[in-house]
């Protein structure tokens, strides 16, 4: 498999610059992925000024967002683009990253780009992402390798930067003391047994046995991995100078009905009342199609969205987008 990514000392990584590559999807087949000049993936090249009578979204997110599983023209991002006029949206999505790297790639590359709008898009279960310090990935061989990546930590001030720059160089995770191993991101909390039940589709039934949360970080306004993904989120809001929108990606678990949103929808609308920043979730819109619909909105094991999923989740988002840039400045 052609490498995607490349090494950056202060964001982590992104994708290879000017890459096209053809990446195997689930089932069979396979998908193409193209980036722009500045190793994004996105159909535009970034450009510090806008063109006359056009508008631009800056759109940060994880693999969800750059679109893992399917073709750049069937992301949201690129659909939300075809419905609003005069629209260009700028997709910074970064796969396996959370908003810690998130608002790292918005310092690096997007702070002198004229825009009209930032849209943070974040995934459920980037709370996990933003409290760990090293994360798992398969690299271009396949191979399962522990990276280390840049971290925040909340100080007397706010969130504190640190492992900056990021070792360029995977690590063996037998020579971490125990207490850093605690703070690796394992790609969820029982990710073979996830894998079998959603082979198996019996997750829904052992979740309602269970009584399992998939994210109690959620529960309460306190729990410390939301206090510091939401002092992150908060600080970089703050420090846009023009309007934001926050939208929570759910997961299929709770498109599905097997969890229950509340406590997510609570902290993020929470966080969005005190920063004074727009907030839409697109939950209550997904859940509008029938069950079949949208269990179609996800792959079988893969829980990316599939193109019908990417469609609904645009649907949602782009009456929101185009009366945010109707709206009087």
């Amino acid at each position: 498999m052609r490498q995607q990514f490349q090494y950056h000392p202060r964001v982590g990584y992104h994708f290879v610059p000017g890459l096209k590559a053809r990446i195997p999807r689930e089932g069979g087949g396979g998908y193409l992925v193209a980036t722009n000049a500045q190793g994004f993936r996105c159909e535009h090249d970034f450009t510090p000024t806008r063109a006359a009578g056009s508008r631009r979204i800056l759109l940060f997110g994880d693999s969800f967002t750059a679109g893992d599983g399917v073709a750049n023209a069937q992301r949201y991002g690129d659909i939300v683009e075809t419905m609003v006029e005069d629209l260009e949206v700028y997709n910074f999505g970064i796969p396996g990253t959370g908003p810690d790297q998130h608002w790292l790639a918005y310092q690096t590359f997007a702070t002198a780009l004229d825009s009209d709008l930032l849209v943070i898009a974040v995934l459920v279960e980037n709370v996990r992402r933003v409290a760990a310090r090293f994360r798992y990935y398969k690299d271009d061989l396949g191979r399962r390798v522990c990276y280390a990546k840049p971290y925040f930590l909340l100080g007397p001030e706010g969130p504190e930067l640190h492992n900056v720059p990021a070792p360029r160089e995977p690590i063996d995770e037998a020579s971490l003391p125990l207490e850093d191993r605690d703070a690796i991101d394992r790609v969820g909390r029982f990710p073979r047994l996830n894998q079998l039940l959603m082979k198996t589709g019996t997750v829904g039934l052992a979740h309602r046995i269970t009584g399992h949360s998939s994210y109690p970080q959620y529960d309460h306004p306190d729990d410390p991995d939301w206090r510091l993904m939401s002092r992150v989120l908060a600080e970089w809001i703050r420090s846009h100078p023009g309007p934001v929108l926050m939208t929570p990606l759910p997961l299929y678990y709770h498109i599905e009905e097997i969890q229950d949103p509340a406590p997510y929808q609570a902290r993020f609308r929470e966080l969005a009342e005190e920063v004074g920043c727009h907030f839409h979730d697109p939950l209550p819109d997904l859940l509008t199609h029938s069950m079949d619909e949208r269990k179609r909105f996800r792959f079988g094991v893969d829980v990316h969205y599939t193109p019908k999923g990417h469609s609904a989740l645009a649907s949602s988002l782009a009456p929101v987008v185009r009366n945010l840039l109707d709206a009087p400045a």
